[in-house]
């Protein structure tokens, strides 16, 4: 400081007593760094009350699990089931009406007719086997203008020889039949439903019964005989187009166009089975009470 003093010009400066100086200055200096120190630092922010944590409430006790009820099993949801239908009026089938036969021919005209159809069945070959296999074809013979018609199924080995049907032994028998209905041979038309003799005697197929179909059809359309009696299963069978049996079949009188069909047992069966005799009899019978000639 003296220094100091000495270059800005001062000469002399007064002796102070050195102690005194030494209090006075660290009094006031203590004041200023006092006051210096309180304005310098800056007041303390007010500290905020720490918030009280909330007592911690007491939990809750969950509900107690109550018993869990059983499932109720899935019921598979169903429509509803539909109001049941009206009854359906019962269908009342009606008997159908046979178509008549074509108008009737004149004799002559029925003879020529028969023979001219013999002849067209001669030269069938329609069925290749039985054509290829027979020695004759058995086309029918009898009264044109029979009131009787007996019908067969098809031809037996000597029929297939000779050309006639009803020969031999069965043949024999059907005559002694004819003559108990006080009728002759030559009165009534004798015929059978298929024209030729299967080989072997086997039974005829269906195809082969429905080629020759039109052949025995036209020959009743021209004979137009009251009766038709049906001698045997086939012959029923196909005439009236039915799988019925004879048993189911006989007894009682069916229709055929304007003809009455009476079934019965075939004579080749009466002779295997002479206990059907009576009742083959039986059938005949019931066609001469309707005869008249009972």
């Amino acid at each position: 400081m003296s220094k100091h003093l000495s270059r800005c010009g001062a000469e002399w400066l007064p002796r102070g007593d050195a102690a005194k100086g030494d209090a006075w200055l660290n009094e006031h200096l203590a004041q200023d760094l006092g006051s210096t120190s309180q304005a310098a630092a800056p007041a303390a922010p007010p500290v905020s009350p720490v918030a009280q944590a909330p007592a911690a409430t007491q939990a809750t006790p969950a509900p107690a699990a109550t018993q869990a009820t059983p499932a109720t099993p899935a019921v598979a949801q169903t429509k509803p089931a539909a109001a049941p239908a009206p009854p359906k009026a019962p269908v009342i089938k009606t008997p159908s009406v046979p178509s008549p036969y074509p108008v009737s021919l004149p004799l002559a005209d029925r003879e020529n007719w028969l023979t001219a159809a013999a002849a067209k069945v001669a030269a069938c070959v329609a069925c290749a086997e039985l054509a290829g296999t027979r020695k004759h074809t058995v086309f029918g013979e009898g009264n044109p203008d029979a009131r009787v018609c007996f019908l067969s199924d098809v031809p037996k080995e000597e029929e297939d020889r000779s050309g006639r049907p009803f020969v031999g032994q069965p043949g024999e028998l059907l005559t002694k039949m004819i003559e108990a209905c006080k009728l002759r041979r030559e009165d009534v038309y004798l015929m059978n439903s298929l024209k030729c003799r299967p080989p072997g005697n086997r039974h005829p197929r269906q195809d082969e019964i429905d080629r020759c179909r039109p052949y025995f059809t036209a020959q009743l359309d021209v004979v137009q005989p009251e009766y038709i009696v049906c001698m045997g299963l086939m012959a029923a069978q196909t005439l009236l187009q039915t799988k019925e049996s004879v048993g189911q079949l006989r007894g009682r009188f069916h229709v055929y166009r304007t003809s009455k069909v009476l079934v019965t047992y075939h004579p080749e069966y009466l002779l295997r089975t002479p206990s059907a005799k009576r009742l083959a009899w039986e059938d005949l019978q019931r066609m001469m009470a309707d005869m008249g000639t009972a």
